[in-house]
């Protein structure tokens, strides 16, 4: 489903050339729930922004359900990240004056899908992370950093995207709180049918992951 092959990415600066990653290969199956891990300013920040097409590579290519998105347009990049893509934040990213069923619901705005239907999805979608009834009609302010994560998922599954990818997503969470998160995106991994891949700098959470890819000075060390 994921394909990434000889990508690599150079920055120019004043002085130098500067190798962000270099020669990525790897694949990960549709379903399938895989991380990467890594030191800070290993790589792994930079990879994750050209797989969610926020960045081009400077060469390689980077395969999403069958279509290189390295090779579109500005305005296909848009649209492949509108209907392929789930972002899940380190800092969720959620609007604070919208409750949580707002939030979820705004992810679907522009997807063509009717009003009454955007909430009948996103109050399911509510459910299946645990969010009750209750809480979905709360703002963000009024959860806690748990929930407000739980909400950021519900928000990513929201268009039914081929390919979630996940931030440092329990970074803000204690350990506790950080497994449940991990646990559910497993879940729903496997439920909603959707290939998950998460940058995580936590070794015992990624060694729970279906596939764990190691990057280390930009390159893919272990899989």
């Amino acid at each position: 489903m994921l394909k990434v092959k000889n990508v690599t990415k150079e920055f120019k600066t004043t002085d130098n050339k500067v190798v962000a990653i270099k020669d990525i290969n790897f694949s990960v199956p549709e379903g399938q729930f895989a991380s990467i891990v890594g030191r800070s300013g290993s790589g792994k920040s930079t990879l994750l922004t050209i797989l969610g097409g926020l960045e081009r590579p400077t060469s390689g290519e980077v395969i999403v359900d069958g279509k290189d998105i390295s090779k579109m347009s500005g305005r296909q990049q848009v649209e492949y990240r509108s209907k392929k893509i789930g972002f899940i934040f380190q800092s969720y990213n959620l609007i604070p004056n919208l409750t949580a069923l707002e939030n979820v619901m705004i992810a679907m705005e522009f997807t063509g899908v009717s009003a009454p239907e955007q909430k009948e999805r996103a109050i399911k979608l509510l459910d299946e992370v645990g969010i009750s009834t209750d809480k979905a009609s709360r703002k963000p302010g009024r959860l806690s950093g748990g929930e407000q994560q739980r909400v950021a998922i519900a928000r990513a599954l929201a268009n039914k995207p081929k390919l979630i990818l996940a931030d440092e997503p329990t970074g803000n969470l204690d350990s506790k709180t950080g497994k449940h998160i991990f646990n559910l995106l497993h879940e729903l991994s496997r439920k909603e049918k959707a290939t998950i891949l998460a940058v995580t700098h936590d070794l015992s959470i990624a060694g729970k992951t279906d596939m764990t890819f190691r990057i280390d000075d930009g390159r893919i060390v272990q899989k």
